[in-house]
């Protein structure tokens, strides 16, 4: 507001000494500043307005969809019922056009008996689509559409991203996915646009094959093609990772140490330390990550961060050996990378192992 006001004074007092001729550049700024003010109010309207609409629209079809579950109650799956579902659909198209068809009823239907409780689904509906409820649904295991749903609405997913990081395996490749479904369902209900717990936000597999490593690589070839390929390599760890350094050097007790990649992550809110080994997890590499992590956090960890977490990224999986020796490990974290990328059957797999190892350990821990 100062702005405009000494903008005016100025051109007053141009149009005095000049009578009545206007500086065309100050002309220039004011209309630039109150074209810029008038557009970002419609702007921002509009966006209200289609929330507004989308949220309004998907109520709808819920409240539809919910009806017809109450009204035809058990008949809905009887061959009576789907003719009277057919006729609906015929007598609502004659009168209010498309988007009604029985396909899209039935849909509707869906939506309803998935997402049953009316506040639940309107507080969703403010920030998820009728396209995205719509794909949601397929998913039928709950904790896995839980999963999307949450992480969809932390990170703005479109319908199409929603669609990719299902065809991506990434509920599978998530070290959540390991764990008991009331940790799992607790650690999602907490996730946000700011927060996410580490087993969330990080996975137990990292495919790589964007790298074009040869079958036989080091490890500085390793590390020398991600940094030349960084940005795929961030977008393969996931949303909220920043590059920081690569190498880091630091000295303890007058010996040299190299953490192969830091990066820090918003949501976890803490530094992440990558080192990269080209085998199987040994006992060695915890040991020396857990050195990495105590230098880090007693030298770089700033104020508000929580406690920096390391990533043993190994080439091959050794899966017994990671639960026998992580059991308790919060801040530590392994997973395999992949140089090629595998079919479907081999994520569920790696992932049916885990849990089947993840429980047996369980049951002899509390065994004691």
């Amino acid at each position: 507001m100062t702005d405009i006001i000494q903008v005016e004074k100025k051109m007053a007092t141009l149009k005095t000494e000049t009578k009545g001729i206007v500086d065309t550049h100050i002309l220039g700024t004011v209309s630039e500043h109150l074209y810029n003010g008038v557009t970002a109010i419609i702007d921002k309207a509009k966006s209200q307005v289609a929330i507004y609409v989308n949220a309004h629209a998907s109520m709808m079809f819920w409240s539809v969809g919910k009806y017809i579950i109450n009204d035809m109650d058990y008949r809905t799956y009887s061959a009576y019922g789907k003719k009277i579902l057919a006729t609906l659909s015929q007598r609502l198209t004659s009168r209010y056009g498309k988007g009604y068809t029985y396909s899209a009823l039935t849909r509707m239907m869906k939506v309803a008996r998935v997402y049953s409780e009316r506040e639940m689904f309107a507080m969703l509906s403010q920030t998820l689509s009728w396209s995205h409820f719509l794909e949601l649904i397929t998913i039928k295991d709950p904790t896995k559409r839980l999963f999307y749903q949450q992480m969809g609405i932390a990170e703005h997913w479109s319908v199409q991203q929603l669609r990719d990081k299902q065809n991506e395996m990434t509920y599978e490749r998530s070290l959540i996915a390991a764990k008991p479904d009331e940790e799992i369902v607790k650690a999602l209900e907490n996730i946000s646009p700011l927060h996410a717990e580490p087993d969330v936000v990080l996975k137990n597999s990292y495919v790589l094959d964007f790298l074009g490593l040869e079958s036989f690589y080091s490890e500085k070839s390793l590390e020398d093609a991600i940094a030349l390929q960084l940005e795929q390599f961030i977008l393969e760890l996931g949303q909220g990772f920043a590059f920081l350094e690569r190498q880091k050097r630091f000295t303890i007790d007058g010996t040299d140490y190299k953490l192969d990649l830091l990066f820090y992550h918003f949501k976890i809110r803490c530094l992440v330390a990558i080192d990269c080994k080209l085998g199987k997890f040994k006992p060695q590499d915890k040991g020396q990550m857990e050195l990495y992590l105590k230098y880090l956090q007693k030298h770089d960890m700033q104020p508000g961060d929580n406690p920096p977490i390391g990533l043993l990224l190994c080439g091959e999986g050794n899966t017994e050996h990671i639960e026998l020796l992580m059991l308790d490990e919060d801040r530590i974290k392994v997973a395999q990378y992949l140089t090629f990328l595998p079919d479907k059957q081999w994520f569920l797999d790696k992932l049916n192992r885990s849990i089947m190892i993840a429980k047996e350990y369980g049951e002899r821990k509390d065994s004691f």
